[in-house]
């Protein structure tokens, strides 16, 4: 109550809804509050309804055009309001319908333990995770107009407000806007909804089927699971049972030697197979390359996999392209040579990169790339202002504020070491995957956002730097 008595923006209104308390102590506070002060309005209900049908009655109380959502046990900093308004009260402001804020995690006793910064609207992560949450301003007509919180969703009721909210917003031309302030303290307290052992099972359910919920509006082809932590959603996709794919290691025969264990192409080809007859394997070398080092190939190929010459002079991007053009696909994926899918830890590694590729607005698709200690090499770089340390050198599946490498998401580029993009988008952009396979996925995922396309990145595509090479 303190917290929100104390902002230095003042003109609030603080709705407060009683679900059928029977604790005395608990109405007198209330009367109190509303009594104490005109901007504090408090309605009584009958009988306990659950946190959806009490916040559906704050919500018909509100008179404001913006609502911010506060949970009774967490605090607003002093400053927060106020530096909501400027951005939703200016000129800039006028087209924003939803607006979110970086949190501070604290213990019961107000000690911070954690800040949690957030990417800039990140749609893809959304579905996998309410990452947004605290502190959320939503102009109050878009959630009148979606019909308010849902029944039925108790305890990821804002997940799934929010996941229809963004839908109307971004349907109508306006504007989701990521403030990097940390405008409120969320306390990690046992008795939270989202951390009471009573219900955060149910809360991780309902929250499975609100993202379910979107992918089945939005005509998505993929089934919602859980993920590898509460509160964290996977979509399994099926875009690969329709799609072709070529999938290319483009070689100079890094590594050759005389040896045939010694060729860095050798560790990839033999463990990528597959039995689908949509999907052709291909390695891609200079035509113009010593005529023992092709014969080494030729024995190192199994029967599954064609070899392409590429004439010319040898770049990541003519050999892709000229595979590409010799075996035409819906979804081209890029492997480096050394670069060991995990089947072991992903078995369908292909179908994410594939579905996640295949899907609308798609561009550039990672994969995690790691060693066999576990340790990240790659993992998507991540939008601008929102890290300022690395994921690499993390353990593979390590938890983070943001669960980042426990998630699919937006970033910024990824590495065409371990890539996929649907065919159409690298035709449009091909000529920019120049350089080392790192710096090509930099500037092939820039041109692609540059023309509206996201670059995505999945951890259910793992691959092993085996055998070290030049990224």
């Amino acid at each position: 109550m303190h917290s929100v008595r104390s902002q230095r923006f003042t003109d609030w209104e603080w709705c407060l809804v009683d679900d059928g308390s029977t604790r005395p102590e608990v109405l007198a506070a209330l009367d109190d509050a509303a009594a104490s002060d005109s901007r504090i309005r408090v309605h009584h209900r009958e009988r306990n309804g659950g946190i959806v049908a009490a916040t559906n009655d704050a919500l018909q109380m509100a008179r404001g055009e913006f609502v911010a959502l506060l949970d009774n046990d967490d605090a607003l900093v002093p400053d927060g309001l106020a530096t909501v308004m400027e951005v939703l009260g200016s000129p800039a402001g006028a087209d924003v319908d939803y607006l979110y804020t970086d949190e501070a995690h604290t213990l019961a006793d107000g000690r911070e333990s954690a800040h949690f910064l957030k990417p800039d609207w990140s749609p893809e992560r959304f579905r996998s995770s309410m990452y947004t949450c605290h502190l959320s301003v939503l102009r109050t007509a878009v959630v009148r107009e979606i019909g308010g919180f849902r029944p039925g969703y108790d305890g990821s009721q804002d997940h799934d407000l929010v996941l229809r909210a963004t839908e109307h917003i971004t349907a109508s031309g306006r504007r989701i806007v990521h403030l990097p302030v940390l405008a409120y303290h969320w306390r990690n307290i046992g008795t939270s909804v989202s951390r009471s052992a009573g219900t955060l099972s149910a809360a991780v359910q309902h929250g499975r089927q609100a993202v379910q919920d979107q992918v089945d509006r939005l005509g998505l082809d993929a089934d919602v699971v859980h993920g590898p932590v509460a509160g964290c959603y996977r979509l399994v996709r099926r875009a690969i049972e329709r799609s072709t794919v070529t999938v290319v290691v483009a070689t100079r025969f890094e590594g050759a030697a005389k040896r045939p264990y010694r060729s860095a192409v050798a560790a990839s080809v033999r463990a990528i197979t597959t039995d689908r007859p949509n999907v052709r394997l291909v390695v891609a070398h200079p035509a113009g390359a010593p005529a023992e080092l092709v014969e080494l190939l030729d024995q190192e190929l199994p029967a599954t996999w064609d070899r392409v010459p590429v004439e010319g002079e040898w770049s990541l991007a003519t050999a892709l392209d000229r595979a590409l053009l010799l075996h035409p696909a819906d979804v081209l994926v890029s492997v480096a040579p050394g670069m060991v899918p995990r089947a072991d830890r992903t078995p369908d590694w292909l179908g994410a990169m594939v579905g996640l590729a295949a899907s609308p607005g798609a561009g550039l698709v990672g994969a995690l790339i790691a060693d066999r200690d576990d340790v990240v090499h790659h993992a998507g770089w991540d939008v601008p202002n929102y890290r300022w340390y690395e994921l690499e050198g993390l353990a593979v599946g390590q938890t983070t504020s943001g669960n980042d490498l426990l998630i699919e998401r937006e970033c910024t580029h990824v590495s065409l070491a371990a890539a996929a993009v649907r065919s159409a988008a690298w035709r449009e952009a091909r000529h920019l995957a120049a350089g080392r396979w790192h710096d090509a996925g930099r500037r092939l995922s820039r041109a692609l956002v540059d023309r509206g396309c996201r670059t995505l990145w999945t951890p259910y595509a793992r691959f092993d730097e085996q055998v070290a090479i030049d990224l």
